[in-house]
């Protein structure tokens, strides 16, 4: 068996939704049930790459269609993708990159636990609810000694170990662009778990869609609806376990690298220009 991290980073907004409207909200973005924060669940990244795959193992390395006559296990399994950094708007620097402590260590946890063998930063700092960390003093989000999030203040210091994280992070999901290389380690910002709790309920993004009447200028009746959607520059990871079931893990991931050269469409309303995702594999 073997482990590699996946990264999915939006272009455009992504809608992965549960089917099943809530409050006002009628297409509800996907959100883990304990902790309330937003995922994309790993089967429709599955079912992205398999439809995209042109390779002759298809149904060994994902497994078989539903109208194929053959009954197995493939052998790339795909889990949920969790939320790592959530872009908010920021009154300096345009936007943050913002994680917890809980964030982080869950990444942490989740790879160790799933073999992957590559090293990841020792420490991850903690942070007082009403403070933040950036990586340097010359933070594109400073203002005043200062970070201020959608309306909240918060007092802010460097951190040597936020800025390990950031490098980290920038050679797997930017290495070949250097101003997104440059932007992550100037925007990134770590915040306690209860703050990213309350950044997660309002950083959604809500859109009125409606219908028009056929050769009308006109809603038609009952279509306004209310979607919600993780918004651009979202970046959440996955991981990808070959099994080695049916196919090998280097014809697992060499498919898996080729699919993903290009951007792909991931969640809901395609054809209104959501879900448009960078995939990252990490090496």
């Amino acid at each position: 068996m073997e482990t590699k991290l996946l990264f999915i980073h939006a272009l455009s907004p992504l809608q992965a939704g549960t089917g099943q409207g809530v409050g006002v909200i009628d297409q509800p973005i996907a959100r883990e049930k304990a902790t309330n924060i937003p995922y994309l669940p790993g089967s429709s990244i599955k079912g992205v790459i398999r439809d995209a795959s042109k390779s002759p193992k298809k149904s060994l390395i994902y497994g078989p269609a539903p109208d194929e006559n053959i009954d197995h296990q493939g052998s790339a399994v795909f889990s949920d993708a969790r939320l790592l950094f959530l872009p908010v708007r920021s009154i300096s620097g345009v936007f943050a990159w913002v994680t917890s402590p809980y964030l982080l260590n869950r990444f942490v946890r989740d790879a160790k636990g799933m073999a992957f063998t590559e090293p990841l930063p020792a420490i991850i700092p903690e942070v007082a609810e009403e403070s933040c960390f950036v990586c340097h003093q010359i933070s594109a989000l400073l203002v005043n000694a200062q970070v201020i999030l959608e309306d909240l203040p918060l007092s802010c210091q460097d951190s040597a170990e936020l800025k390990v994280w950031a490098e980290w992070f920038q050679e797997t999901l930017f290495e070949k662009d250097s101003y997104w290389y440059k932007t992550l380690i100037d925007r990134l910002c770590l915040v306690s778990d209860d703050v990213m709790g309350y950044l997660t309920e309002i950083g959604s993004q809500v859109t009125a869609r409606i219908r028009l009447e056929e050769g009308k200028k006109k809603v038609a009746k009952g279509a306004l609806w209310y979607e919600e959607a993780l918004p651009p520059e979202t970046i959440l990871s996955a991981l990808v376990v070959a099994n080695g079931l049916k196919a090998t893990p280097d014809e697992v991931y060499a498919d898996v690298r080729t699919i993903i050269e290009s951007p792909l469409q991931v969640g809901g309303s395609a054809t209104v220009g959501l879900g448009l995702c960078r995939v990252i594999l990490a090496p």
